[in-house]
């Protein structure tokens, strides 16, 4: 193939990087790009300059923010005695999206993976048993809304061995059947863990 611009090929190379993002698509995007007025490109341009240099980690839960503490640690009307553990920032992003949940949260920076070499000092375990210690934090219930593979579950075990000591309550989110979805499309491990999950009605 005879290349009419090496510029829109590296863009198109460097777009395609993106996760979920094939070369088609990555294509797409730079031919889009190429349209929109010098204006729209920089601000996109200067938007991914300003996500390298302007986000810092939270040095109270280790969630991305602008501000260090983020906006959650210092609001006073969230919860201070719960604590929301979770794998990665994204999953604290998603929970607000929710709008329901008042607490705090904890961000491990990755779950326990033998496999990958991931250990419970590779993640911010220590971090979380300083917060527990901590009296001003006063915290009460953990909440673990880690996934329900093999490496959450073995994170959240773990984390549940490491707190009992401090006689703080430790809960975890609901896994199951979700909503809208047909008892013979489930898979057995989500069934099983329906049953197992199974509440009051």
């Amino acid at each position: 193939m005879q290349l009419t611009s090496e510029t829109l090929e590296n863009a198109i190379e460097q777009l395609a990087k993106l996760p979920g993002m094939g070369r088609k698509t990555a294509q797409r995007m730079a031919m889009h790009l190429l349209k929109q007025s010098d204006d729209r490109v920089n601000q996109l341009a200067q938007s991914l300059i300003d996500l390298k240099t302007k986000i810092k980690y939270c040095s109270v839960c280790f969630t991305v923010t602008d501000t260090d503490p983020c906006a959650v640690c210092t609001n006073a009307k969230r919860k201070t005695g719960t604590i929301c553990v979770v794998e990665d920032p994204k999953d604290v992003y998603v929970i607000e999206k929710m709008n329901e949940f008042r607490g705090r949260y904890h961000v491990l920076g990755g779950v326990i993976s033998p496999m990958e070499n991931v250990g419970p000092n590779d993640i911010r375990i220590k971090e979380l048993i300083a917060r527990i210690n901590d009296e001003d934090e006063g915290v009460e219930e953990l909440i673990l809304a880690l996934n329900p593979d093999a490496e959450g579950e073995a994170t959240s075990f773990y984390i549940n061995k490491m707190v009992k000591p401090f006689g703080v309550r430790v809960t975890r989110i609901a896994h199951g059947i979700p909503v809208g979805s047909e008892l013979e499309f489930i898979d057995e491990a989500t069934l099983n863990r329906a049953f197992a999950g199974r509440v009051t009605f």
